[in-house]
C-alpha cells in the first residue's frame, strides 16, 4: 500500500445565493486571497458576538457553544493521525460476541489494521466493539455518543486518549465522514441504516470526498440483500437515482473483498479538490498516455468544457501542501453532478494506472 497522506478536499463554492456569497466574500476580493487561520478565528468570534445582537435564545446559544467545543476537541484528537488512512465501521451495538456478524467485524478490523489503517467506531458494544477488538487499542479511535442506554464505551477503547464523548449526533456523524477514508457497514438497526444512507447522500451530492462505502454481511448472510434489491428494483427502476449511482457502494459477505475495496481505492488515486472551476484528482503516479486517451474518450460526458489534462501542482493550490505538492494531478472541468461516473473514473485509474 502507498504511504497514506490525509486528503485535502476542497468542495466547490456554493452557487446561486448572492447573500451567502457576500457573507463568505474575502475582505480583499481583488486579490482573491484566502483568509488566514487567524482571520477565520476572528470571524468565529464576530459570529458569536452577533448572537447577542440577534437576541438568540439561550437554547440556541448553548447548542452552538456545545457543538463548537465538541468539534474543537475532536479535531485536536484526530490531528496527530491525519496522515493515517482510517475507516469508519458502523453496525449494531446489540449483537453479541457469539454472532457471526461480530466475528466478521473482528476479522475485518484485524485485516484492515494489518494494512496500515486505523478503525473509527462509535465506541460502544456489538459491531463497534468487534472492530476495535480486531484492530487493537493502538489502531482504534472511538467517537462515543452520550445516551441513557447502549453507549458505554467498550473495554478496548475505554480510557484511551483517542476516545471522545459527544452530546450531539450531528457533530458525531460529521466526524465519522470527515475523518474517514472509507465507510464499512455491518448489520445494524436504525442508526446503521441512517449512517449508511447519509454517507451515500453526501458522496452522491459531492458534499463529501469520494470514498469507498461497503456493506458487509456475515458469510452467506442476507441482511443487505433487501437493501441491494431496493436500490435496483425501486430507486433505480423508478429513476430516483442515476444508473451510475449504484457504483457508489458495494455489497459483499467477504472480509477480503471489503479490505480490497478500501485499499485498492487508493492504489493510484490519492485525493481530490476543486481549484476554481476545475476538479483536480491527485494521483500517486502519472497516467500512461494511452490510459489518458482512454479516459478522454470514455468520460467526456462528465466534462463541461475542455478535456482531461495531466499537470503538476497548480499555483492556486498554495505553498503549504507538504508532500501533496509532489503528486501528479489529473485536471478537468467536472460537471459536479455525475459522482457515480466520477467513481467509475477512479476505478479505471486504479485498475489500469
Amino acid at each position: 500500500m502507498n504511504e497514506p497522506l490525509r486528503p485535502d478536499v476542497s468542495l466547490p463554492p456554493p452557487r446561486g445565493d448572492a447573500n451567502f456569497e457576500q457573507i463568505q466574500a474575502d475582505e480583499v476580493p481583488e486579490e482573491r486571497r484566502p483568509p488566514t487561520n487567524e482571520e477565520l478565528v476572528q470571524q468565529i468570534r464576530e459570529t458569536a458576538d452577533k448572537l447577542i445582537r440577534d437576541n438568540a435564545s439561550r437554547v440556541d446559544i448553548k447548542l452552538l457553544n456545545t457543538a463548537l467545543k465538541e468539534l474543537r476537541y475532536a479535531f485536536k484528537i484526530f490531528t496527530p493521525y491525519r496522515s493515517v488512512r482510517k475507516v469508519t465501521m458502523f453496525g449494531s451495538a446489540r449483537l453479541p460476541a457469539s454472532h457471526p456478524a461480530y466475528a466478521q467485524a473482528v476479522q475485518f478490523g484485524r485485516r484492515i489494521a494489518e494494512s496500515g489503517w486505523m478503525v473509527i467506531t462509535g465506541a460502544a458494544s456489538g459491531i463497534m466493539e468487534a472492530g476495535h477488538v480486531g484492530a487493537g487499542r493502538d489502531r482504534s479511535i472511538g467517537v462515543n455518543i452520550l445516551l441513557p442506554f447502549e453507549q458505554t464505551p467498550n473495554p478496548i477503547i475505554q480510557g484511551d486518549k483517542k476516545l471522545m464523548h459527544l452530546r450531539y449526533f450531528f457533530t458525531r456523524k460529521l466526524l465519522f465522514i470527515k475523518e474517514s477514508d472509507a465507510v464499512v457497514l455491518f448489520p445494524g438497526g436504525f442508526g446503521t441504516l441512517d449512517e449508511g444512507f447519509e454517507a451515500l447522500t453526501l458522496v452522491q451530492t459531492g458534499k463529501s470526498q469520494l470514498l469507498p462505502i461497503v456493506m458487509v454481511d456475515e458469510p452467506g448472510g442476507d441482511y443487505w440483500k433487501p437493501i441491494q434489491k431496493f436500490l435496483h428494483e425501486v430507486l433505480l427502476a423508478r429513476h430516483l437515482i442515476s444508473p451510475s449511482d449504484v457504483h457508489l457502494c458495494r455489497f459483499t459477505d467477504s472480509v477480503e473483498e471489503a479490505v480490497a475495496e478500501c485499499c485498492n481505492f487508493y492504489r493510484i488515486y490519492h485525493s481530490m479538490r476543486y481549484v476554481g472551476e476545475n476538479l483536480v484528482l491527485r494521483l500517486h503516479h502519472p497516467l500512461r498516455p494511452e490510459l489518458l486517451e482512454k479516459i478522454r474518450q470514455q468520460f467526456s460526458d462528465i466534462v463541461v468544457r475542455g478535456t482531461f489534462e495531466q499537470t503538476g501542482v497548480l499555483p492556486e493550490e498554495g505553498n503549504d501542501l507538504g508532500p501533496l505538492a509532489t503528486l501528479p494531478r489529473l485536471k478537468f472541468h467536472f460537471d459536479r453532478r455525475s459522482l457515480g461516473r466520477l467513481r467509475l473514473l477512479v476505478n479505471l485509474i486504479n485498475a489500469e494506472g
